[in-house]
């Protein structure tokens, strides 16, 4: 097996190339039996679906809270579900903070909210809205009724920084991989004297069913970080994982111990691979040397979370304005509960 193995790695570039031009071929015969509503209409309908559940389960999620002792200090101007609500509004509209403010006051009389810019920045480090939005979540992955998922996973960045954009930033690393000067310069950036970080990372596990997330992770320091947040969330949403995708960072064998026995998983196998270890992951290689092609087949489903990753970015921006680092993770929870949101109907 393992001098299979060797020989698959080996002829992988050319295993690739062979698949996707199949699947090139196979995708001319598909188009005919297509969708082809347009992309506006879809849009226009997802949007007015997500606007009438937008209060409606900003409120559930807020009775979902329990609180033993009400914090003293001013009342509030305004209550949580509706600070929520703001949120979500700013964002998908990319308003910064003043902005924002100023349209608040503009439709005062419509809504009788009128706040500074200061206290639309002060809500993402709220607890009782960031719980609110974590509810949310958790709330319209379990509208869809998901027991057994089929998902993909995958990472990116957002950028803190309007000078930088992740997806040029990355493609500059990936091509300094193993010059001299490959520091972590694309990441941080300084300033008086210290060092800011340039981009958070973010990673999503997406249902291929539904197109929903079932769970998210953030993180300042490491994409690592983010998946094993976004694992442990989707495991308290009680849906069995049947199989999952993942790129070649989570290529390793211990990988395994984050699925149940039950789960299929795919994932390439990097170059120096071996057979040695234990049976779940005896099966993957198996997978992959018995049948590239249909193990690729599942593989490259992948490239749905990098669509979702792109539609997230098209409709609410690749750039996160907020600088505390709670502030950040509230403001990357609310784009992804707008994907979930989008795909209510």
């Amino acid at each position: 097996m393992q001098k299979h193995l060797d020989k698959a790695l080996l002829d992988h570039e050319r295993i690739v190339k062979g698949y996707k031009r199949k699947y090139s071929e196979d995708r001319k015969t598909r188009d005919g039996k297509r969708d082809w509503r347009t992309y506006e209409q879809r849009l226009a309908l997802r949007i007015k679906t997500a606007t009438r559940e937008l209060v409606p389960v900003a409120e559930e999620a807020f009775s979902m809270i329990k609180i033993s002792r009400p914090a003293g200090g001013r009342p509030r101007e305004v209550p949580v579900p509706k600070c929520v609500v703001m949120l979500l509004i700013k964002d998908i509209f990319r308003l910064s903070n003043r902005k924002f403010a100023n349209m608040l006051a503009l439709f005062s009389a419509f809504t009788g909210i009128d706040i500074s810019y200061k206290t639309v920045e002060r809500i993402y480090s709220d607890e009782l809205a960031k719980l609110t939005v974590h509810n949310m979540f958790l709330i319209l992955a379990k509208k869809k009724g998901i027991r057994n998922a089929d998902v993909s996973g995958d990472g990116t960045g957002y950028s803190l920084t309007i000078t930088k954009h992740y997806r040029s930033e990355r493609e500059l690393e990936l091509a300094n991989i193993g010059k001299e000067d490959a520091g972590g310069d694309w990441r941080e950036k300084k300033r008086d004297g210290q060092k800011r970080k340039c981009f958070v990372r973010s990673f999503a596990l997406m249902d291929l069913g539904t197109g929903m997330y079932l769970g998210y992770g953030t993180s300042m320091s490491s994409e690592h970080e983010a998946y094993h947040e976004a694992m442990e969330m989707a495991g308290g949403m009680g849906t069995a994982i049947d199989s999952v995708r993942l790129d070649k960072l989570y290529s390793y064998q211990s990988v395994t111990d984050d699925f149940s026995e039950d789960t299929k998983i795919y994932v390439i196998p990097k170059k120096n691979a071996t057979i040695k270890g234990s049976p779940a992951w005896k099966r993957i290689v198996r997978s992959y040397v018995a049948d590239p092609f249909g193990h690729l087949s599942e593989y490259y489903k992948r490239n749905n979370s990098e669509s979702g990753f792109s539609t997230d970015k098209r409709m609410c921006g690749w750039k996160i304005w907020q600088k505390r680092n709670d502030r950040i993770g509230t403001a990357l929870m609310c784009k992804d509960l707008w994907h979930n949101l989008m795909l209510l109907g």
